[in-house]
């Protein structure tokens, strides 16, 4: 009888171990929630926004080096990504790439250019009237600026209230965690309410 027990004891035991390892795999090298905790992806994505994001998209990353194997492709121009943030590596920052490496980028009052043509920048989102001058600060006429070989320049959609690559410069490729692709939950905290329209919304 106490055989009998030990054992099914060991086969929960095991049962446990292997939940934990594949759950752990899973989130290192496939799939990681996050959640949207400030509005400068606005009206993409609102605070209180669960997140899935693809991390295997860009390739698996070795933990604890910078080896990327078997990326299925690159950042691209309107990638919705998360990165580790460079003022404060302790943090994910979540933004979408306008420019990739040899892109030359520039803002003119709001509107942005890249390599010297003015964007289709459809999800951008503008929301004071006011304009500041680029010595005043960099959020409304910024560059031109050429990005590195090996970097992206990220900007929020929500233009006006966000700190972006305006203002803290490139984002390395190895610091992307992955690609944001679905809202499988949504809470507004003011309302107290689940917001059920955007769950299962594709993120693009």
């Amino acid at each position: 009888m106490e055989k009998k027990k030990k054992s099914t004891f060991r086969e929960y035991a095991e049962a446990i171990v292997i939940a934990l390892v594949l759950a752990l795999f899973i989130r290192t090298f496939v799939v990681q929630a996050f959640k949207i905790p400030s509005g400068s992806m606005e009206p993409t994505l609102e605070i209180g926004d669960h997140i899935l994001v693809n991390k295997f998209i860009y390739g698996i990353k070795i933990p604890f080096t910078s080896i990327n194997l078997f990326p299925w492709e690159k950042p691209k121009q309107g990638d919705v990504v998360v990165f580790i943030y460079p003022l404060e590596r302790s943090k994910d920052f979540i933004k979408r790439v306008v420019a990739v490496e040899g892109d030359t980028v520039k803002m003119v009052n709001k509107k942005l250019f890249i390599n010297g043509s003015e964007a289709p920048d459809v999800h951008a989102v503008y929301r004071e009237d006011v304009i500041f001058s680029a010595e005043a600060q960099k959020r409304d006429n910024f560059g031109p600026v050429t990005v590195p070989r090996g970097k992206l320049f990220v900007l929020g959609d929500n233009r006006d209230r966000s700190l972006d690559s305006r203002f803290w410069g490139f984002v390395p490729l190895e610091d992307v965690r992955g690609k944001a692709f679905i809202i499988y939950w949504s809470w507004n905290s003011q309302g107290m309410s689940v917001r059920w329209g955007r769950i299962g919304h594709l993120i693009h």
